[in-house]
């Protein structure tokens, strides 16, 4: 059986990559662990000094594994199960906001809820031409929680996506300044490296200091207040009863998570035009 998460050295480059490409590397909670223990091997390496999260398969990440399971059932209706869950999930979404290398998150395909939120945690992105980013969650009544879109896009934009779950292309996230590049999806790995190997000419030492000053002005501009307050006021939301969250389980149950997730999408695509 291969590795969920790998670990990978080129040159002072660290090459973080995520192995779930049967399931659109979907965030299950062994997933979870390994991508954060992975982070923390590239973080730690005396070898390297910039770091690059990339993904096996046709995407990126399409967010948490909603995929009905014991322990998600265990957490129905338990506001306080589910802040400690999702506290685990913010904790692997900061991961590399906090860890003191820059690291670039290289994506292609979706790049969804969660996913999304982990790849705006990262110091900087390329994209190919054929990812798509959103937070679709909303549409099945759950929300973040950690919510960074306002402070990469700003409120108005932010707000569109996060009430709406629409998604947008990759030109357009270049446009909203929600990636640094866009590359033929052909290109991704190698144009990735190249940019990183580029950034590694940086002294450790610049970069480093660099990343912790920028980090510290946006907690002292409330951003990580903000994302747990985010946590905090979210949570219960998970374990309310919605009319669209109870139908859009029932769905799931009977007919599986691709059925409940057209059955949105086409209610939202009856509407869209403007």
């Amino acid at each position: 059986m291969s590795e969920l998460v790998t670990y990978t050295v080129d040159g002072k480059v660290g090459v973080v990559a995520m192995n779930r490409g049967d399931k659109l590397n979907a965030i299950s909670l062994d997933l979870k662990k390994r991508l954060i223990e992975r982070f923390h091997d590239a973080d730690r390496d005396p070898a390297t000094t910039v770091v690059v999260l990339r993904a096996e398969g046709r995407s990126f990440c399409a967010g948490y594994d909603i995929s009905p399971n014991p322990a998600r059932a265990a957490r129905k209706g338990n506001a306080l199960a589910w802040h400690d869950s999702l506290t685990d999930d913010v904790t692997l979404e900061m991961t590399p906001w906090d860890m003191r290398k820059p690291v670039i998150a290289s994506i292609q395909g979706h790049c969804l809820g969660g996913g999304c939120e982990l790849a705006m945690m990262c110091d900087l992105a390329i994209a190919a031409d054929d990812a798509l980013f959103g937070e679709p969650e909303i549409r099945f009544s759950n929300v973040g929680p950690a919510l960074i879109l306002p402070f990469v896009i700003g409120q108005k934009r932010a707000r569109e996506l996060l009430y709406f779950g629409d998604p947008i292309d990759a030109k357009t996230a270049l446009q909203w300044g929600m990636v640094n590049r866009v590359v033929p999806r052909a290109e991704l790995e190698a144009a990735t490296l190249k940019f990183a190997r580029r950034l590694a000419l940086v002294s450790p030492e610049s970069l480093v200091a660099t990343k912790r000053a920028l980090g510290r002005g946006a907690d002292a501009a409330g951003f990580r207040n903000a994302i747990r307050a985010g946590l905090d006021v979210l949570a219960p939301l998970y374990a309310a009863t919605t009319e669209v969250g109870k139908r859009f389980d029932e769905i799931r149950e009977k007919d599986g998570l691709g059925a409940a997730l057209k059955w949105r999408a086409a209610q939202f695509a009856e509407e869209k035009g403007i």
